[in-house]
């Protein structure tokens, strides 16, 4: 088999990576949040609560993603043959709406700070939280993208895209901060509502690849390009086409069609789709395969007798 070809995770270790992403994207939310909390009481400024606001909702979206992913790693059952893999979609869309619904009450109390500017206090403790909230978030995010790597992910995909959004709106607080130091009280709720409008940006893009998933989006190029190779490894293999793809959670389906000689038993037919199967799920052992084998010549048959 071809080198190019890169095997996916044990689905065992795949599960434990995502539920210590879970728990890490939890725990480092809610420190977030008391620090904050202390930082917006102190200061007053309308900037710093919209990163207080924007971590709750991470806060909330974490917790979410924490069930979702528990679910989605539930084996089949009866009322769910498929597994329980759409979980992380649906939650991922739950994770817009917070994050929508997060900015739309930022940008109307930044509309109320610019109508009626109050003054800024300790505005030194403000930034000095949020440059360590900056700090815990790079770190986080450094551990959710190694799991993303290894697990493609879109729970923690959509979890760590608003994380990143997180270090953009703190830089853009402490910038918001040092302005209003500097004498332009007006910086802090114009930047708030900068900040919000990129939240609300962060929130479509969640909600996009959510759809694009809940309505069986087929897999990468790369990942078709993969099953192809491996199939046409297979020396009795003619050829293959309707390659068909999905995922639901960490489960890959592939459907496609084999073509095989004409003249070959059922019983060798059926023997060379195991086969092919078998190289599949050596690639992908996360995956549901079906194969149908239709029939080809390279050569016409010979003439039926009169």
């Amino acid at each position: 088999m071809n080198d190019e070809i890169r095997m996916t995770p044990d689905p065992a270790r795949t599960g434990r990576l995502l539920r210590l992403a879970t728990y890490a994207s939890v725990a480092t939310a809610t420190v977030l949040i008391a620090a904050k909390l202390a930082a917006a009481l102190m200061t007053g400024s309308v900037s710093v609560l919209a990163s207080l606001v924007d971590s709750m909702m991470d806060v909330a979206a974490s917790i979410i993603n924490l069930l979702a992913v528990h679910y989605s790693l539930q084996p089949p059952d009866r009322d769910h043959r498929f597994g329980h893999g759409k979980a992380e979609p649906l939650a991922g869309l739950v994770q817009a709406a917070f994050v929508a619904g997060s900015a739309v009450f930022l940008v109307l109390h930044a509309i109320d700070r610019l109508l009626y500017p109050q003054p800024l206090n300790d505005a030194m403790v403000g930034v000095s939280v949020l440059l360590f909230a900056m700090v815990a978030t790079g770190v986080l995010l450094l551990f959710q993208r190694q799991v993303i790597r290894r697990t493609q992910s879109t729970a923690i995909r959509a979890d760590a895209l608003h994380y990143a959004t997180d270090l953009l709106t703190n830089a853009a607080t402490i910038a918001a901060l040092g302005l209003a130091m500097l004498g332009w009280p007006s910086a802090d709720p114009v930047f708030a509502i900068g900040i919000a409008f990129y939240i609300l940006y962060s929130a479509g893009q969640i909600g996009h690849e959510s759809i694009q998933l809940l309505m069986d989006r087929e897999l990468s190029p790369e990942v078709h390009a993969q099953i192809k190779q491996i199939v046409r490894d297979h020396p009795q293999v003619r050829g293959v086409h309707d390659v068909r793809t999905r995922s639901s959670g960490q489960t890959y389906f592939i459907q496609l069609h084999l073509m095989l000689d004409d003249f070959m038993p059922l019983v060798e037919a059926h023997r060379v789709a195991d086969e092919v199967e078998a190289s599949i799920l050596a690639v992908f052992p996360n995956a549901d395969v079906l194969i149908h084998e239709d029939p080809t010549t390279e050569t016409p048959p010979p003439p039926l007798p009169r």
